[in-house]
């Protein structure tokens, strides 16, 4: 069996760690994911994938490329115009040969567990199949209205509870699929999308039917949302100690992963789950504590402080820094005495609509510089290429390529 794999897309709500690569290369665990996606096919068999690109596909193509080293076959198609769920998996037509009699669909941002997809196929009946789960808030996402195991009914974003059955955007489907889809008219938001396909197979008598999942599957939503999947993520590791150069007098409880060429300076504690990268500096005296994930070349200088935050590759953190609840976009370098403040439950505006994030410190983008003694309030970003002089307490968002003085 074939996956399509659907990874063209930008994930504009996770700016503005998306504005120099897709969602789906987003580091969750010191992994994209992207590859977890994968990992969850290949321990169901599922090696041949059509992976639909579009934003930034050279970041996917060069991290993949043909997915020898990850256990899979992968083909590329271009999606040139990001119009639609329907119109990505329209792409992989040609790809789908008459002798592949169903094919997985499934979104390459969404962080699965391999049951996921065995309870897909599994429970796989009729014309068509979605994945659903249940979750207690489903503001976000399209919501299933169902008679048994068959669908009636795929509403996008209800206001009002009409069931906590979710679409998870996981399908089976067969060929007949794409006839449909090239018969499915655009919506009102102009896009073409495959909740209108099934819509429209379930109106004319075909059998839509639904396969239950209480597996783990994780929308990152918004980039908040990145570590409560870190955490998830982490937890599943296993200790593993064999690469790494630890001086005396470190310290280290729980479940913890060390890079190769990564060293631990003397004095430093670390309490897991807790991963390190390849050819990375801590310490002496840094404090790590759990659902931290930090990235390759990273330096951490002494005396900082990071807890339950995703630090990504080529950072450079320098002393008695305090950093909790944050994500740290790759190439991002602070000077001493760097602080986020965090906090919970805050109202945070993304495309001009209020959110509540849970706990939260700041997210920062890639190839951004700060400056000594600078304190970043609760739940304010600071976007990609910005120069933050010492000093400064940022208590509002702070756009791309800015120069705060």
């Amino acid at each position: 069996m074939k996956a399509v794999i659907l990874a063209a897309g930008e994930g504009k709500r996770c700016r503005p760690l998306t504005l120099t690569r897709s969602k789906v290369m987003l580091a969750v665990g010191n992994k994209p994911i992207l590859e977890h996606v994968i990992n969850a096919l290949v321990r169901n068999g599922i090696k041949d994938i059509i992976m639909v690109v579009g934003y930034k596909k050279e970041r996917i193509m060069d991290y993949f490329e043909d997915g020898i080293d990850f256990g899979v076959s992968i083909e590329y198609i271009e999606q040139k115009a990001q119009i639609g769920t329907a119109h990505a998996i329209l792409q992989a037509r040609a790809k789908i040969s008459p002798e592949d009699e169903r094919f997985i669909v499934v979104n390459g941002d969404n962080i699965i567990r391999p049951e996921v997809i065995s309870d897909l196929i599994k429970g796989a009946e009729g014309d068509a199949t979605i994945l659903a789960c249940k979750k207690d808030n489903v503001n976000d996402y399209g919501v299933i209205v169902a008679k048994g195991k068959n669908v009636k009914e795929i509403i996008e974003k209800p206001r009002t509870i009409i069931s906590h059955l979710i679409n998870t955007g996981i399908y089976l489907f067969r060929q007949e699929i794409f006839d449909l889809i090239e018969s499915t008219p655009i919506s009102t938001t102009g896009e073409y999308a495959i909740t209108d396909t099934l819509q429209i197979m379930i109106d004319s008598g075909m059998r839509v039917t639904m396969s239950m999942t209480s597996s783990e599957w994780l929308d990152a939503v918004y980039s908040w949302n990145l570590l409560k999947a870190n955490t998830i993520v982490l937890g599943e590791m296993q200790n593993d100690l064999n690469n790494a150069k630890l001086e005396d007098g470190v310290t280290i409880k729980g479940n913890v992963s060390i890079g190769r060429n990564s060293t631990i300076r003397a004095g430093s504690y670390i309490v897991g789950p807790v991963a390190i990268g390849d050819n990375c500096d801590i310490g002496p005296n840094v404090v790590i504590l759990p659902s931290t994930s930090i990235g390759n070349n990273v330096s951490i200088a002494s005396f900082s402080h990071v807890k339950n935050s995703i630090i990504m590759s080529d950072v450079r953190i320098s002393t008695h820094s305090n950093i909790s609840s944050s994500v740290l976009g790759n190439n991002v370098s602070t000077g001493p005495n760097f602080i986020t403040e965090e906090d919970d439950d805050l109202l945070i505006q993304i495309e001009g609509e209020l959110h509540t994030a849970g706990k939260i410190g700041t997210i920062i983008g890639d190839d951004t510089e700060i400056g000594g003694n600078v304190l970043v309030r609760a739940g304010n970003m600071i976007s990609v290429n910005c120069r933050i002089n010492s000093g400064k307490t940022i208590s509002d968002d702070i756009l791309a390529n800015s120069l705060v003085i």
